[in-house]
């Protein structure tokens, strides 16, 4: 049995007492929640009209009364409204107040706050970040009775507000609380710019975004104000921080302004190798490939420099122009072999792959976006994706070695700061 509700004409629920109705669970789930719906509009927008009716009457008083009003202020008959209804707006006639001693009109307190969206930016900004344009979200709204969308403006203006939030959050980030043990660094095209992106690697295992700047290109002077302002911001290198990057220059030279000894760089063997195989035919490609990736691919440090000298020679007597590319940060390529970390922990940082599977994340929000105006939609884009995606984020593979890391960096900048020469572990 089943309790029915009737709604009138005017918008009022009658209660029409109980009727045995047998229906099938999740259709009488659903009529219920609809008629629920049907029910509480009617009723809110019958709230709102007697909200704005006593805001009225304590300024202007009642109807056909010439006491209880405030000096001046008379009613002025009503005029089309709307109150928000999440993306949505429900129409309603609003009572009009003027004060004749000033000759102008006077804002209803009540009817301003119900024009004020509740949680409606996040919905939206979920929406348009998901993929959603703005000129088809009025299309895309919920169909709620009398109700009509939003026009693609507000809803531009709603995503632009809540993206700016973003943005607001990831740029002040405190960092002191994440014991960052890996630094992962690489730059995002976006339009005619880059986006050198920070992501750190706690002794947890946690992947944590510390932040962005946009550049032409990955220079030293910008990488370095950049570096600067994550220490600034709470960044901890004193136990030495395991920093991958793609082998650009002006990046390596401002880890080393910045961060001096306490930067150990693992430079990703996957650019390395792509670098050298450009120099090659391409039939000659795979086969280089196969042996670069097995030289590499050596559990010790002296095994792998080994294999890497073999191709070497043999790599000389096909491109010398390739051997010079192998030559150039071969030894940062084998960071990970000296440090006795590569068999547990070089899966996830022998490469930029962690950084680069989250720009793939990235890109599915933003590549879409043919046309990038200024500077400002840039990074607040950029944000909204990068916090979009940050929650998925897994911890990396040999997570449980970090530890290990950890002491190994400490020994090596120990040493670095001793002068004596890091030696293979």
């Amino acid at each position: 049995m089943k309790r029915v509700f009737r709604i009138t004409r005017q918008g009022k629920v009658k209660d029409v007492g109980r009727r045995g109705l047998v229906e099938h669970p999740e259709v009488a789930q659903g009529d219920t929640l609809v008629a629920l719906i049907q029910a509480l509009i009617p009723l809110g927008l019958q709230a709102v009209g007697e909200a704005l009716e006593a805001e009225v009457v304590r300024l202007a008083g009642l109807r056909h009364s010439r006491t209880g009003r405030r000096p001046g202020h008379v009613r002025w008959g009503s005029q089309p409204g709307s109150v928000s209804l999440l993306e949505q707006k429900l129409p309603l006639p609003v009572p009009r107040v003027r004060d004749r001693s000033r000759n102008q009109e006077v804002a209803l307190a009540t009817y301003q706050q119900l024009q004020t969206p509740r949680q409606a930016d996040r919905g939206l900004f979920r929406k348009v970040l998901l993929g959603l344009s703005c000129r088809d979200s009025q299309a895309c709204a919920e169909a709620v009775p009398a109700a009509f969308g939003l026009s693609p403006s507000t809803v531009s203006r709603r995503f632009i507000r809540a993206s700016a939030r973003q943005l607001q959050v990831l740029q002040e980030r405190r960092l002191e609380g994440y014991d960052v043990v890996a630094l992962v660094l690489d730059g995002k095209p976006c339009a005619e710019d880059a986006m050198v992106l920070a992501l750190g690697i706690t002794l947890s295992g946690e992947k944590v975004l510390l932040g962005f700047v946009q550049t032409a290109t990955e220079n030293e002077r910008v990488c370095s104000a950049f570096l600067r302002e994550l220490l600034e911001r709470g960044l901890r290198p004193e136990d030495g921080l395991l920093c991958v990057i793609d082998g650009a220059k002006g990046l390596r030279k401002a880890l080393q302004t910045v961060f001096g000894p306490r930067a150990v760089v693992q430079r990703c063997q996957w650019h390395k190798r792509e670098n050298v195989l450009a120099y090659l035919p391409r039939g000659q490609q795979a086969r280089w490939r196969q042996k670069l990736q097995a030289a590499y691919e050596r559990p010790s440090y002296a095994e792998a420099k080994a294999a890497l000298l073999r191709c070497r020679q043999d790599l000389r007597l096909l491109n010398e122009s390739a051997v010079t590319s192998l030559d150039e940060g071969v030894e940062e390529t084998l960071t990970l072999h000296r440090l006795g970390v590569f068999g547990t922990l070089g899966t996830s940082l022998k490469t930029t792959n962690c950084l680069e599977s989250l720009l793939a994340l990235v890109g599915r929000r933003t590549d879409r976006i043919s046309r990038w105006r200024t500077s400002d939609q840039k990074q607040r884009w950029l944000a909204a994706a990068l916090l979009d995606s940050e929650p998925r984020l897994r911890r990396i593979k040999g997570f449980r070695s970090l530890p290990l890391l950890r002491s190994a960096l400490q020994a090596e900048v120990h040493q670095k700061e001793s002068g004596v020469e890091p030696r293979a572990a």
